[in-house]
């Protein structure tokens, strides 16, 4: 273990998304609390709407916005992908390319121990290099979605891979993927991402950026567990070539601003609601801030809902992004229909809260890695609905492990039905062969969330940190 008696200061640079940038907040304060300094930087409009931290992690965390470029066809005070509709991130990618290139003279002036950062990254690589500082690429996507949407970096980075020329190569398992896995994204998924992760997200593909990132990094910290996905985490090393660092699932920590009056009313409300239910009978509905369903889905998952005839809460964003984006609307007649059953929740919701409620016995959702993380943390037995790449293989990974039950859907486009809808919610929630799904997320929490195994998680990452052969010592500014 690391001497006690030392600091870091570790700089921490996360990609201009909320499912980004919470898990490297929550590392944050893991590494605070053990003492080291950390400067979390993102823009000034994220530094502003991030959660309040804790009183005695303030003096430890530095919270720094910087300004982000404004660059041609990115709508004025977007500053993450919550802010814009899918077709207009590629714009903020070429943003923050230009805000790392601003970072020379702000990382030159802190010269940290490590910096700390994410995919998108890449061009602070040979800046990094210049200023002789060690850095390292956090993945907060599992390990089995960084070996089959990465790979090894040097075909991406020459331009060899094979998968780049068409989406269906995705579909199937890697050349470089020795075991038999199921965990494959299917063809719906990839297509509507593909142009991004392998041809141009931007002026360069998501895969490009983060194989420079991973080349030019040290080592490689994921966001994941030897308890979840072991072989895939060995696999990373192997094709990465680089020291991998599980550094346990991050579950999303709260602390609570007891003086906003508004949160405190809203939840009071919710939870009148929750507290007349039975126990483990609710549906929860949330698709994270990434995900937005279309029009055509909307209607069916409602209609869906509808059919189950299950109590459910429902946090249901119209839109995603600027006001020009698509609104989509539900059926008419719905909310009526289903008025005292349902709750459709268009506004803030705490989404801790309400899934620590005993009455919530399901989570239907996209399967992105952090909503999956808090519902193992709940005990929730999930019914997936993915979109995007790494959703889809995170869903795969839950079907595999017998903790989430996939919605049917159409091979090809990805359509499903409101029947399917219905059946999959029952399934899970009514029949006998659900209690499968209770028993192994209860057994799987009670492995992925001891404070033993996380602290060694932890302990793990900053004996690297101290010990790496690129490691410089620890300044005394930084000293205890």
């Amino acid at each position: 273990m690391a001497n006690e008696n030392s600091a870091l200061h570790i700089v921490m640079l996360p990609w201009l998304a909320f499912g980004h940038i919470i898990p490297y907040l929550e590392l944050a304060k893991l590494l605070a609390q053990r003492g080291n300094k950390i400067s979390f930087v993102s823009t000034l409009r994220n530094i502003q709407r991030l959660p309040k931290l804790h009183p005695h992690l303030v003096p430890s965390i530095d919270l720094i916005g910087l300004p982000l470029p404004q660059v041609e066809n990115l709508p004025e005070d977007a500053e993450s992908t919550l802010d814009l509709p899918y077709d207009k991130v590629r714009y903020l990618k070429i943003a923050f390319d230009e805000l790392q290139d601003s970072m020379a003279a702000f990382l030159q002036t802190l010269s940290p121990d490590w910096v700390i950062h994410d995919f998108a990254s890449f061009r602070l690589v040979p800046i990094m290099e210049k200023l002789s500082i060690p850095n390292v690429y956090f993945s907060i996507f599992s390990a089995s979605c960084l070996n089959i949407i990465i790979g090894p970096p040097s075909a991406i980075i020459d331009g060899v891979d094979y998968r780049v020329e068409a989406a269906k190569h995705l579909t199937s398992k890697p050349k470089w993927v020795p075991f038999e896995t199921k965990i494959m994204p299917r063809y719906f998924e990839i297509e509507r991402m593909f142009n991004d992760l392998y041809i141009d997200g931007g002026n360069v593909s998501d895969v490009y950026r983060a194989a420079v990132t991973v080349k030019g990094a040290s080592a490689v910290f994921v966001r994941s567990c030897y308890e979840l996905e072991p072989e895939w985490l060995q696999l990373t090393e192997d094709v990465f070539g680089k020291p991998t660092i599980p550094v346990g699932l991050l579950p999303t920590t709260a602390y609570d601003d007891e003086e906003d009056d508004d949160k405190k009313a809203a939840w009071l409300e919710i939870k009148e609601w929750l507290d007349k239910q039975q126990k483990g009978s609710v549906v929860y509905i949330a698709f994270g801030s990434e995900t937005k369903p279309n029009q055509e889905e909307v209607v069916e998952i409602a209609l869906g809902l509808e059919l189950s005839q299950l109590p459910f809460f429902w946090v249901y964003r119209k839109q995603r992004g600027s006001a020009d984006a698509e609104v989509t609307k539900l059926p008419e007649g719905f909310e009526e229909r289903t008025r005292g059953r349902g709750v459709i929740c268009t506004s803030w919701a705490p989404q801790l809260k309400i899934m620590n409620h005993d009455s919530v016995g399901g989570f239907l959702t996209h399967s992105g890695w952090s909503s999956v993380v808090e519902a193992l943390k709940f005990e929730k037995k999930m019914i997936v609905l993915p979109f995007l790449a790494d959703q889809g293989i995170i869903a795969r990974l839950l079907v595999e492990k017998e903790m989430g039950y996939a919605i049917a859907r159409d091979e090809n486009d990805g359509s499903f039905s409101r029947d399917s809808v219905a059946e999959s919610l029952r399934v899970v929630m009514v029949e006998e062969y659900g209690k499968v799904f209770a028993e192994k997320v209860k057994k799987t929490k009670a492995k992925l969330f001891e404070k033993e195994k996380q602290d060694n998680y932890i302990n793990k990452l900053l004996d690297y940190l101290y010990h790496a052969p690129t490691m410089h010592q620890p300044s005394d500014s930084h000293k205890n």
